[in-house]
């Protein structure tokens, strides 16, 4: 019962903090709850403590009401609020494309999730169809060129900020907020980045080297086996081990474990 007992450990509401995902939970009106899961999620790459301060950056220069914000908000005024923004790789230009694409989307369809359902059929098996025509929408330069803060999921990138924000907005417990409805969580893929790989290669749930898109829907997968409707969410109680720099309890946990190790990542093993 290896994920059982990493879930029962970590998937609490006290263990949120440090993750951009707390500020979401700032906000109550949904509008508003989409617009800075986007912003949060997108930003969410380096380390953690330079996340939280960008996102918090960021927000505060929107104000207490970012829908209200970005349905205000021109062009040049964004150049000008976010003129010497920096984040890793993220340049002031590529965050206002990102806000511009946004609104541009709100505009169009009402809302992000009128956007993202827009790009989803009822026979898709997961949600990457959908990310993919919602990346077009959101990326206002023209073709399929670099973007630090979004990626095109027809690639092989695993996209793992676009799932996150995915996770955030359609998974509903005492941790992710459930702003979107029309979505089911059964189609959700995985988050994956270089941590969660290392993880899912010790629990024996890949053994592929690359953390791209074919290892995030094999890891899934496995994840599926065990929950069908809602596949990702041992993720953020496995995230956590990384974020809060324990996953040198993970060792332990897998010595508790009476599986043989090729079991743990098959339907009947100890994830159960």
């Amino acid at each position: 019962m290896i994920l059982q007992e990493i879930f029962r450990r970590y998937h609490r509401p006290e263990f949120i903090s440090p993750d951009p995902l707390e500020f979401l939970l700032r906000y109550d009106d949904p509008l508003d709850r989409e617009i800075v899961g986007l912003i949060a999620s997108s930003l969410a790459y380096g380390r953690v403590s330079q996340i939280i301060k960008s996102v918090d950056g960021v927000l505060k220069k929107i104000g207490g009401f970012p829908r209200a914000f970005l349905e205000g908000a021109g062009e040049t005024m964004l150049k000008e609020i976010f003129s010497g923004f920096k984040h890793r790789f993220t340049t002031d230009s590529e965050l206002v494309d990102l806000l511009l694409g946004a609104q541009r989307a709100v505009r169009r369809y009402g809302s992000l999730e009128a956007c993202f359902l827009a790009g989803l059929s009822r026979g898709d098996e997961t949600t990457v169809p959908a990310l993919s025509a919602f990346a077009r929408e959101i990326r206002i330069r023209p073709g399929d060129g670099y973007s630090s803060l979004i990626p095109q999921p027809t690639k092989k990138s695993a996209c793992k900020r676009l799932h996150l924000f995915l996770r955030w907005m359609v998974r509903s417990d005492e941790i992710d907020p459930g702003v979107w409805t029309g979505v089911s969580p059964a189609k959700l893929i995985v988050p994956l980045d270089t941590h969660m790989h290392r993880i899912c290669r010790s629990l024996d749930m890949t053994s592929r080297a690359q953390a791209d898109m074919r290892t995030a829907r094999e890891i899934t997968e496995g994840f599926r086996r065990i929950s069908p409707e809602d596949p990702v969410r041992y993720d953020f109680s496995l995230t956590r081990l990384g974020i809060r720099g324990e996953e040198d309890a993970l060792p332990g946990i897998l010595e508790r474990c009476t599986c043989p190790p090729g079991m743990r990542a098959q339907e009947g093993g100890c994830y159960g």
